[in-house]
């Protein structure tokens, strides 16, 4: 008889991995994000489990967007009251917070569940080339 393997949450042996924005389309790099988040690189990959890793993610203003997009796509934001409903291009959104475009990408890969909110909290954006991580000694993600 054979046991089923559950692995268990790596807690402090987490690594960092850090991601460079720059002219990668912006939905090919937020699923490689998710992915990371969720540990779906690793074989002991379970859904229920978090086994995945911390991510940086600078240069988020340098991110492409193909097509039509930076035009023809929207985002909103809603504060709760009537006429509350804010709706802005995906270039505005790029120019004054390149940040909550990936964070936007990245939430939209990830099921919504409880694990899925915890996993959003160990995603870091940067809109340059500088993070204050060095003390975690990122590796160089090649996605």
């Amino acid at each position: 008889m054979t046991k089923t393997f559950v692995p268990k949450d790596p807690g402090t042996a987490r690594s960092w991995q850090l991601v460079d924005a720059t002219d990668k389309p912006l939905g090919r790099l937020a699923v490689s994000i998710a992915n990371t988040l969720r540990g779906k690189n690793r074989p002991t990959f379970d859904p229920s489990v978090d086994t995945g890793d911390f991510v940086i993610v600078v240069n988020a203003e340098k991110v492409r967007l193909t097509g039509r997009k930076l035009d023809q796509k929207e985002y909103q934001r809603y504060s709760g009251y009537r006429g509350g409903l804010k709706r802005f291009s995906a270039r505005t959104m790029l120019e004054q917070h390149p940040d909550r475009v990936i964070l936007e990408a990245v939430w939209g890969m990830l099921p919504k569940n409880t694990l899925s909110r915890k996993l959003m909290t160990r995603v870091r954006v940067y809109r340059g080339a500088e993070h204050p991580h060095a003390a975690q000694m990122p590796v160089a993600a090649a996605f």
